[in-house]
């Protein structure tokens, strides 16, 4: 009896193991920001998008394949062209993610790695086309209609394959060596003919102020020669006076000179012993 109680408790152990493992197989989870879609061995890819919790399948018969479903950044560098047959290095920033309601028609058709599949061209092709709408001065000075272009078909392009692009941006604009150093040569020339307009106007500016200069001495000339023929020689007497005055003032300020007036002699005021 107590053999058969042992055989029994132990089977009905077994059977418990077995039926954890069949039901811990028969659970999935999907984490928030993920959706799953159900391959059935049987029928394939089923319509059904799973959203996030705990969900049932049939063990060993159907299997979830898990998306993330969030925005995603990712840099796509292109080489291309300008309309005016200029090298154009460029690098487009996307943040992507797919439609949810999509997912089993891109795994079907892409896989899980359809970012890999999808993105690289399409962005290649898209920015062919618009940059060969602009010379190599426009995708500078016109870089928001750039960005603006490329972003509309883009995001038109993508939608196609059931992919939404929330955000696109140029982080990287270059050109090849020979328009850069040309760049360089305009900028340098731009900067000396800067430089010799402004000595030129500097030039033309100390002329004036010497021909202004010049008329000021002539008016002056002109103005003491009418004094001198309306003054006579009082003027020159004037003068004398002012000039007579100014000596005399430094002499007095000096200690070793002495001034006598005229007509004195000098012997009769030296002291006597």
């Amino acid at each position: 009896m107590a053999a058969q109680l042992f055989n029994r408790i132990g089977q009905l152990g077994l059977g418990l193991a077995v039926a954890g493992s069949v039901a811990n197989t028969a659970l999935y989870n999907v984490d928030g920001g993920h959706r799953a879609v159900i391959f059935d061995r049987f029928t394939g890819i089923k319509n059904t998008v799973v959203g996030e919790g705990t969900h049932f399948l049939i063990p060993w018969v159907q299997k979830p394949i898990i998306f993330d479903v969030r925005s995603r950044p990712r840099n796509v560098p292109v080489i291309t062209g300008s309309k005016d047959l200029q090298n154009v290095n460029i690098t487009l920033r996307i943040l992507f993610r797919p439609l949810p309601e999509q997912l089993p028609k891109i795994y079907t058709i892409l896989g899980v790695d359809y970012d890999e599949r999808v993105l690289p061209s399409i962005t290649t092709e898209v920015l062919k086309a618009v940059v060969a709408q602009f010379d190599a001065g426009e995708l500078i000075t016109q870089r928001e209609n750039v960005s603006r272009k490329v972003s509309e078909t883009l995001i038109e392009r993508a939608g196609q394959f059931g992919v939404v692009l929330d955000d696109i941006s140029i982080t990287h604009l270059t050109f090849g060596k020979e328009f850069t150093q040309a760049v360089e040569l305009k900028q340098v020339a731009q900067q000396d003919a800067e430089r010799a307009r402004f000595l030129v106007e500097k030039a033309e500016q100390q002329k004036q102020a010497s021909i202004i200069s010049a008329q000021g001495d002539s008016e002056a000339a002109s103005m003491l020669a009418k004094s001198f023929g309306d003054a006579g020689e009082g003027l020159v007497e004037l003068r004398r006076i002012e000039a007579a005055e100014d000596i005399a003032y430094q002499l007095s300020r000096s200690r070793q000179v002495s001034y006598f007036p005229p007509g004195q002699n000098i012997l009769l005021n030296l002291p006597t012993q």
